[in-house]
This record gives structure tokens, sequence and C-alpha cells, in this order.
């Protein structure tokens, strides 16, 4: 008998699933899990989850369904627009001598397919838009990542930054400034991706 091995589709947990013995509740639950491992919401593993969360909610994306961890491309909005997000800093978790400087990763990669684990042939950027997000908030005694009034978000269309002349691995903060102009709020965040991929704003 051949194994079938095909995608696993997850199915989203309400917290209340227990760690078991084969049925046997242990007493932890997945609410357990979630605490203990991504209560540090300033470490730059689960940040980028909740930048990515964030502008998910501010982009007016449904929130019901399980976060992709291995699309090609990180978001899309309810106008279909695809969209990359990318995270960074002042503050970290640990002990600082100085607020860390901010620059992004914004490689090309060679999208996967889940269904057929197979890997395109050439690299290039997945997402027509790109969102960068700067927690930029740099008093560590009162940093708060989940108020968005203490983030900044940087948009830009995917053929600006492959249209650069200048490194095509990462950005730093002042180059994106250049080429992005002002921060926008979360507020007027999805205004600025639907004009970035040439659809105007919304009603």
């Amino acid at each position: 008998m051949i194994q079938q091995l095909s995608r696993i589709y997850p199915v989203r947990k309400g917290g209340a699933e227990p760690l078991h013995s084969n049925g046997c509740p242990l007493g932890v639950t997945v609410l357990d899990l979630w605490r203990w491992s991504a209560s540090d919401l300033v470490s730059n593993a689960t940040r980028g989850i909740l930048a990515e969360f964030i502008v998910a909610s501010a982009l007016g994306i449904k929130l019901d369904g399980v976060r992709d961890e291995w699309g090609a491309f990180d978001l899309i909005t309810p106008e279909g627009i695809s969209v990359e997000v990318k995270s960074a800093a002042y503050i970290q978790s640990w002990s600082q001598r100085d607020l860390s400087p901010i620059t992004f990763r914004v490689p090309k990669t060679r999208a996967w397919n889940a269904d057929t684990n197979v890997l395109e042939g050439e690299p290039r950027r997945q997402a027509q838009v790109y969102v960068f997000a700067l927690l930029a908030h740099q008093d560590k005694a009162s940093i708060d990542p989940l108020n968005v009034d203490q983030w900044q978000f940087f948009v830009l269309p995917t053929t600006v930054l492959d249209a650069r002349t200048r490194s095509q691995h990462s950005i730093t903060l002042r180059s994106l400034a250049n080429l992005a102009g002002q921060a926008v709020s979360y507020d007027e965040l999805r205004d600025a991706v639907r004009r970035a991929a040439g659809q105007g704003t919304a009603d």
C-alpha cells in the first residue's frame, strides 16, 4: 500500500484543544502553547508574524483562516493585491547599547508550491506591493507592539524595488524613505497599498 503524502491543510485551533496521551488530556492546552511560545512580541521572529497580522487587519483581510507560513507572498487583499510584509524595530528583547539600525531584507526568491513540492525556476519578487512595517517606538520601558500607533508603514510597488540600481538584497530606512516618501499610519495603510497597486483609493 502506497502512503498518501499530499499536503496537510491546517485546521484553525480555538485554544482549548488539549495535549493528550491517546485521547487522555494531560492538563495543558494549545492556549498554553501559544502563551509559552509567542508572548514575547518584541522578539524578531514573533514581531514579524505580528507585523503580518497588523497589516492584514489594516487591509481588511479576513482573519478567520490560518497563516500560510510557506506562501510565495504573505497576504492577499480583498481587492486581490498580493502583499509582502517586512518588519524591523529599533528596540530588541535583549540588552542593547544602542538602538538597532533599520535595514529590511528584500531578496528575490524562488516561490515554492506546497501542493506540488516544486520550486519556481527563476528567483523574483512574488508580491505586487511591499509593506515595510517599522516598530518605530524607541523607549524600552513603554514599548508595546500591540499599539498600532507605535508602528510606521512604508509602501512600495515591487516594480520600484526591482528597478533599484543599488543592493537588490536589502534596503536601509533612509533609502526606503527616499523611494516611498513619508510613512503612513495604520488607518492610512489600505489606501496606500491600493495606490501602490494602481487601484486608486477605497471609497
